[in-house]
């Protein structure tokens, strides 16, 4: 185990080393120059410094190695692609635009810090580069696990992939690769191999489609044989994708793209289906989904937790006086406090509609539920709104019950609610809770 965190610890130190958060820009054309620097910094706030000759880039490589270079192939004093050597020299992840796709283009793409190239005259080039400097130079390295039991291999794919922003796990054979996934589940990319000593690559693929969803994981398989029909037993055992060798660094770099955007797209997909668009919480199907796995756990270990129903007291009154952007606002702070008091594991945060508010503590005693909803009431009461020159002061109510393990999470809120009700009643700003201790509790408070 030790060996391969180590290993992902060199890959992380050198995915993280780039000294820089400014991108050179090194392009001779004036209209284009000015085009793609000011749609570089607009839409990815990277501050880039334009470079019109070889001589100013060189000056500027000698004091400062940025975080990337967008480069065309010729400049009017290096016309044979001598500003690409000296970036490589330097190695700065470079994207090369040029305004041919020739072998001699095509060439360049195999130097280990030519992160993409593309075209001039397509009308979408320029989104295309910024696209790729945002996925590149983006906080979030792709977790990616490499199988095979050819260091070499390996060490080929590898450099690829950290071009490509990628963070990388290795793995010598299909045991070690199910010990990395057991042991991180950020992974999101298996490339395998498919002749290793201890199992095959479609087994192992197999396995790992078992344990977990084409919408979760993508593997590749990739293999030397000559056999027609070993991408259709790849395809078969589940994996997403398979190339054979010898291949172009060019075509693979794209199958793991695609792979990995393919990946995003459902994440962000995912992440609209389940969210509630205005505070960013989970949304009532969501909260039904996860609260339903989370019950059952609570249930099988026998362990303890509670569902509260939190509700902005007099929330009418605020639209009412100030407006629905008013409302939403103070919706928005209501759910920040959720976030940051309710962040644990094991709490699942939802809205469920208008200004009502869901919150499942899993594993939690009667106690702590109680001092987290006294706090979050509390800190709610003390935030302001400040909205249009004025300040908005809101409370909430909320009733909580502990989850009966013999009832449905529907009857288990309706006890929630009837709580909830009760602290309406009473007079608002307060939690009732049907613990027999929390009352007495909060009254020598």
């Amino acid at each position: 185990m030790s060996r391969f965190r180590e290993l992902d610890r060199r890959a992380h130190a050198h995915q993280f080393s780039i000294p820089s958060r400014s991108l050179f820009l090194i392009e001779d054309s004036i209209a284009l120059g000015m085009l793609l620097r000011s749609e570089i910094e607009r839409r990815t706030g990277i501050n880039v410094k334009w470079f019109k000759t070889y001589a100013d880039a060189t000056a500027a490589l000698a004091e400062q190695r940025p975080a990337m270079a967008v480069s065309g192939i010729n400049l009017p004093d290096a016309p044979d692609g001598e500003i690409l050597d000296l970036l490589a020299a330097h190695d700065v992840p470079t994207i090369l635009f040029t305004a041919t796709l020739n072998r001699s283009a095509r060439a360049r793409f195999s130097t280990p810090n030519i992160v993409d190239y593309f075209v001039k005259d397509t009308r979408d080039g320029i989104d295309q580069i910024v696209a790729t400097i945002q996925r590149t130079t983006g906080g979030m390295a792709t977790p990616v696990l490499i199988v095979d039991d050819m260091e070499s291999s390996r060490a080929a794919l590898a450099s690829l992939l950290r071009s490509q922003n990628c963070r990388i796990f290795e793995a010598s054979s299909g045991t070690e690769a199910l010990d990395i996934l057991a042991a991180n589940d950020s992974i999101e990319l298996v490339i395998t191999d498919h002749l290793m000593s201890d199992m095959e690559g479609h087994e192992l693929t197999q396995r790992i489609r078992a344990r977990y969803p084409s919408d979760r994981m993508r593997v590749i398989g990739i293999s030397a044989s000559s056999d027609p029909f070993l991408s259709a037993a790849f395809l078969k055992a589940g994996a997403s994708d398979f190339v054979y060798r010898p291949f172009i660094p060019e075509e693979v770099k794209y199958r793991i793209e695609s792979n990995i955007d393919t990946l995003r797209l459902i994440k962000h997909l995912r992440y609209l289906a389940e969210r509630d668009p205005l505070t960013g919480l989970y949304n009532r199907r969501a909260f039904f989904e996860r609260a339903g796995t989370l019950f059952d756990n609570l249930r099988d270990a026998q362990r303890e937790g509670s569902v509260a129903i939190l509700d902005i007291d007099h929330f009418k009154r605020v639209n009412d006086t100030h407006g629905h952007d008013a409302g939403d606002q103070v919706i928005q702070m209501v759910a920040d406090v959720l976030s940051e008091r309710s962040a644990a594991d094991g709490t699942l945060t939802a809205r469920f509609g208008g200004e009502e508010f869901v919150i499942l503590f899993a594993g939690r005693t009667s106690e702590e539920v109680y001092v987290r909803c006294e706090a979050i009431r509390e800190a709610i009461a003390e935030k302001a709104v400040a909205f249009d020159g004025t300040s908005i002061n809101v409370t909430v109510s909320l009733g909580a019950a502990i989850l009966q393990p013999g009832e449905g999470m529907d009857n288990n809120l309706n006890a929630a609610d009837q709580m909830l009700y009760m602290a309406k009643s009473g007079g608002r700003n307060r939690l009732v809770y049907d613990v027999a201790f929390c009352e007495p509790a909060r009254a020598r408070g």
